[in-house]
């Protein structure tokens, strides 16, 4: 029996409809609201002391900023004491009160805000990445027509998560696809770029698989569902990113890393210097006096300084030049990378298809672009933009024809026009253009690759003493020749996300810190794996935007290798600043211990030394720090490193089942 007739006409499979996100404001996270208060009122704050204001103008502020910006951390720092563990937040309150108890009420609130404000942050991006996770179901439509056993002509309207594997589902032109399955009737093309990378939509006929989520193009399908909504494509990317997220070993910057055991010694000394002396006999009042000299000077103020500002000031010039990294862990994290993983689709292409080559009658493709002019398909408008950029004129067409995963027909000027898929091409897409019966000329269309790309993989190759590695879910011919324009060897095509993330830990088990490049849904697996996620922001899907660690917003190649540069210059920075403040420290206290540091003095000196690591920070503000940054991508072809080279791109492994994702075709 033939398929049912369609109701109305639905979308184009050209347009890809956005999944909708439930995306949280920032305004309605606590930890934003507060660390904004606390920042605005530190702000207001400054001008005002450095001028010389009263306390009683002061009081007000610096009290705000103190208790909005402070009393998250210290309720942190009480849970963590309950559970007998002191950490540097607990330490940073009790720091900030010390100094706000001698009269430094500025260094005790510039803490306070770094700290309340890095909070805020991680709060929200947590939060985003969930919204995101979230958002992916949308994919997948909530309800699907169902073919009644026994009657395909009679529909019915059905929940898409009440679905059993077996049951017929019919998928009109423009709808997306409500199960994994396989086709049963019917042909059209299928826009699977969510779930496999692939650039261009795919045709499908009868016996092909189709993912849930996926978009449908102009013809209607009769699929058999072989999934449960469980268990698709679709709901294992979820899965998988929220394991990954769930399960990434914690990050902390480096100062954090020995936070609990400075915090004891600090607490440890301060109370041993109190009550040592006065235990002995010693006057109260001095022996309290040295023990706040010795905890002022030995304060993490400096320290924290030390760390933040150089990671701070390198993610707001990273940002001034189009990459937003999302805190001062993934700052650090990015120049600890020692292997490169980059998608092809999108990330190192742009993700929609040229004419590359015209074999044949030139004049054929004004022909052919008459013919495919009223098309809706990306490689039909491929076709005449190339005849427009080349200055043809392009004649009416009449009779116009598509058929769905084949191609279209049409009479341009009393000629029989047909554009169809040319059998025979692996590593692009071709398309015969035949007039009158017969073949007149031969069009290849293919992705094609960003402006700076093997500059890029060359630079990264410099910076991990290793070239990167190309991981798509696009066929295994498609992949060799992208990779061999960009300069990489190692090529891996025809992956699932999930397998792009096992090849992400099978190099993090070996012990690399994997920095992986990518732009989709399909992605968002391997960048919730990594070490270290970047990706692309114009064309990024939602939850790769949110999953991802750093978002080039440009789309900048260049702009990987000059962050990651740059990552590296904030790291030699923080620890010159670690042995600038350890060295005045250490000083400081060894005077305290050994003498008698007069308290002006010891604050005199632990704000010299937390001024000097701050400005010795500010200095990747400059301009000057992203171009001394940016020249290991400029001026030097791919082809020069020493690393790249001997291609071999032949030799492209596929899919672990031995599949080849590239049966690409072509339809109208």
């Amino acid at each position: 029996m033939a398929l049912p007739e369609l109701a109305t006409p639905q979308a184009p499979a050209s347009v890809r409809t956005p999944a909708p996100t439930h995306r949280t404001r920032a305004t309605t996270l606590p930890e934003v609201r507060w660390a904004a208060l606390a920042a605005l009122a530190f702000l207001a704050a400054l001008p005002l002391d450095l001028a010389g204001a009263p306390a009683w103008l002061l009081g007000p502020l610096y009290a705000i900023c103190y208790a909005a910006g402070g009393w998250e951390p210290a309720c942190a720092g009480l849970q963590a004491l309950r559970e007998r563990s002191l950490d540097v937040d607990l330490l940073m309150v009790v720091a900030a009160l010390g100094a706000a108890a001698i009269g430094q009420y500025l260094d005790g609130g510039l803490l306070i805000v770094i700290f309340a404000v890095s909070g805020a942050l991680e709060a929200l991006a947590t939060r985003r990445t969930a919204d995101s996770v979230r958002g992916l179901l949308d994919l997948a439509p909530a309800t699907a027509v169902r073919l009644t056993a026994g009657d395909s002509a009679h529909e019915e309207t059905v929940e898409a998560a009440d679905l059993a594997v077996g049951d017929t589902v019919l998928v009109r032109p423009g709808e997306r696809l409500p199960a994994d399955g396989t086709v049963l009737r019917g042909t059209s093309d299928v826009d699977q770029a969510s779930i496999t990378g692939e650039p261009l939509p795919v045709p499908k006929a009868a016996g092909d698989t189709v993912f849930a989520g996926t978009l449908n193009g102009s013809g209607a399908l009769r699929v058999r569902v072989d999934k449960d909504a469980a268990d698709s494509v679709i709901a294992r990317i979820v899965a998988l990113v929220e394991e990954a997220s769930a399960t990434k070993a914690p990050t902390q910057l480096f100062v954090e890393k020995i936070e609990q055991r400075y915090s004891v010694g600090v607490v440890v000394a301060t109370l041993a210097l109190f009550g040592l002396p006065v235990a002995l006999g010693a006057d109260v009042t001095e022996a309290l006096l040295r023990a706040m000299t010795f905890m002022i000077v030995a304060s993490p103020c400096a320290v924290v300084l030390a760390t933040m500002p150089p990671l701070l000031c390198a993610i707001a010039t990273a940002g001034r030049h189009g990459v937003l990294v999302k805190s001062a862990v993934v700052m650090e994290r990015l120049g600890a990378v020692d292997r490169v993983a980059l998608d092809k689709t999108g990330t190192l292409t742009e993700g929609t298809p040229t004419v590359t080559a015209v074999h044949g009658d030139a004049s054929a493709l004004a022909l052919a672009a008459a013919a495919e002019l009223p098309s809706e398909h990306p490689l039909a408008r491929a076709v005449v933009a190339e005849a427009r950029a080349r200055g043809l004129d392009i004649p009416e067409a009449s009779a116009f024809d598509a058929e769905p995963g084949r191609g279209v027909r049409a009479v341009v000027g009393g000629r029989e026009v047909r554009v169809r898929r040319a059998a025979g091409h692996h590593a692009d897409t071709a398309v015969e253009v035949v007039v009158d019966g017969a073949v007149a000329a031969v069009l290849d269309l293919s992705d094609r690759l960003r402006d700076g790309a093997p500059e890029a993989v060359a630079a990264l190759a410099r910076l991990t003493g290793r070239a990167p590695t190309l991981l798509t879910g696009d066929n295994a011919g498609a992949a060799a020749r992208i990779a061999a324009e960009a300069g990489i060897d190692d090529v891996r095509a025809g992956l699932l996300p999930h397998e792009k993330a096992e090849a992400v830990r099978e190099w993090e088990r070996a012990g690399a810190r994997v920095l992986l490049v990518g732009d989709g849904v399909n992605d968002a697996p391997a960048l919730a794996a990594a070490h270290t996620g970047i990706a692309m922001g114009r064309a990024g899907s939602d939850l790769a935007l949110d999953t991802a660690d750093a978002v080039v917003v440009r789309d900048e190649l260049r702009a990987i290798p000059a962050v990651v540069a740059l990552s590296r210059r904030a790291r030699r920075l923080v620890v010159q600043n670690l042995w600038i403040a350890g060295v005045c420290i250490g000083a400081l206290v060894v005077w305290d211990l050994a003498g008698h540091l007069p308290l002006p003095l010891g604050v005199a000196g632990h704000e010299g030394s937390t001024v000097l690591v701050g400005l010795n920070g500010l200095r990747l503000l400059r301009d000057a720090a992203w171009r001394r940054a940016s020249p290991v991508v400029g001026g030097r072809s791919a082809g020069a490193h020493p690393v790249v080279g001997n291609r071999s791109a032949g030799a492209v492994p596929t899919r672990p089942d031995g599949a080849d994702a590239g049966a690409r075709g072509f339809r109208a």
